[in-house]
């Protein structure tokens, strides 16, 4: 199975960046964690990160044509905003899954709607790192069987 994993914007900041909501710990950390968890699971990864919006489209678009089997998405920002997100993943058709450090229906009210979880089969927030894990364990159990 071959996961393609991207972060929006600002997630390169992480330990820098609102410590209090998101931690001290760095993107290198998360890096880390996702290779370390994806090994567990025996699946390939692709990271990728962005603060444009339009480079996030086009890498989604990439997953269609370069075959991945899923889709993990922590699109930050965008989440609440970007309905050319939302219009990408529906495009590539493939499962994919959202992920958010934070719980963001107990943040303020325009983090509560999310237009790129209308496009995902389950979301996970508030859980940190773990939330990837447990994003890519979703869809190694539900899509993995027989897959590349």
């Amino acid at each position: 199975m071959k996961l393609l994993i991207i972060n929006g914007p600002n997630m390169n900041m992480l330990g820098i960046r609102e410590p209090d909501i998101y931690g001290r710990k760095t993107y290198r950390d998360l890096e880390q964690f996702l290779h370390k968890s994806a090994e567990e699971l025996g699946i390939e990864i692709e990271l990728f990160q962005s603060n444009s919006e339009g480079a996030l489209i086009d890498k989604i678009q990439e997953a269609y044509f370069q075959r991945f089997d899923g889709i993990v998405i922590n699109p930050a920002a965008y989440t609440h905003t970007s309905i050319a997100i939302l219009d990408a993943l529906k495009a590539v058709a493939l499962p994919a899954v959202e992920v958010h450090l934070s719980q963001i229906n107990e943040r303020e009210a325009f983090r509560h709607i999310s237009y790129t979880a209308m496009a995902c089969e389950k979301s996970y927030a508030g859980f940190g790192f773990e939330g990837y894990h447990m994003a890519m364990q979703y869809l190694h159990e539900h899509h993995g069987s027989g897959q590349s």
